[in-house]
């Protein structure tokens, strides 16, 4: 069960470049359910997402390079291409702040996951986060990547 909560960001934190950073490519093969292919580094991941907002299934299976490359064929709308910086909160907690790439650009969102709906209902988030999109699914990315330019 994957529960998080999504912040759209509109001033990144100073000193960005201290924290560990993962470049990752994605895009969707169905996008109801959510199946998505992820290149995260030199990880290669298959992911099936159920239906939800805050709170959805996740199911996450590795993959090899050529089984990436063979879906990544098939894959449907725009790739989303991203740097994701982790930063640490307290309690264990994680920043994942997302910047993008064109044509998505100059999008920012920071997603937090986190063990209950109840600690992620009492979350007070950092002052530097903007406005909670986590119910808005124009936020999601498998939204983006149908969108029209």
């Amino acid at each position: 069960m994957e529960i998080e909560r999504k912040f759209l960001i509109h001033r990144l934190p100073e000193n960005l470049d201290v924290y560990p950073c993962h470049i990752i490519e994605q895009a969707y093969l169905c996008t109801d359910p959510v199946v998505r292919i992820r290149r995260q580094d030199d990880d290669f991941i298959l992911t099936y997402k159920g239906a939800g907002l805050m709170s959805r299934e996740e199911y996450n299976l590795p993959l090899n390079v050529q089984a990436y490359e063979h879906l990544r064929a098939k894959a449907d709308g725009h790739f989303i291409r991203k740097k994701r910086y982790v930063l640490p909160l307290t309690e264990g907690l994680n920043i994942e702040l997302d910047v993008f790439d064109p044509p998505f650009a100059p999008l920012v969102l920071a997603e937090v996951e986190f063990p209950s709906e109840e600690a992620a209902k009492a979350f007070v988030p950092p002052s530097w986060f903007g406005e909670d999109v986590t119910y808005d699914g124009r936020y999601h990315n498998n939204y983006l990547s149908r969108m029209k330019f």
